[in-house]
């Protein structure tokens, strides 16, 4: 089959409102948190970049404290130099 480019071309533009759409999701908070959580947003910095942010300061507390575990009941072998 021979596709015939010369004439009109017709572009389709695929519900680009799906493509560019930011997902968004509620999360339950009490009133406190919610207060807590203003208190630590920087001017201009949206709630999603804060959480972003203690997620990722989290991830890292959570590996430090995993590695200082192995290192204190770890069973280790010296290599040879």
């Amino acid at each position: 089959m021979q596709v015939n480019l010369s004439g009109p071309q017709i572009i389709f533009l695929y519900k680009l409102y799906n493509i560019t759409m930011i997902a968004s999701k509620r999360v339950a908070v009490t009133e406190a948190v919610w207060a807590e959580l203003s208190d630590l947003r920087r001017p201009g910095e949206t709630f999603s970049q804060l959480l972003a942010e203690m997620i990722e300061r989290e991830r890292k507390a959570r590996l430090v404290e995993h590695l200082m575990k192995i290192a204190d009941e770890g069973d280790f072998v010296e290599l040879p130099p």
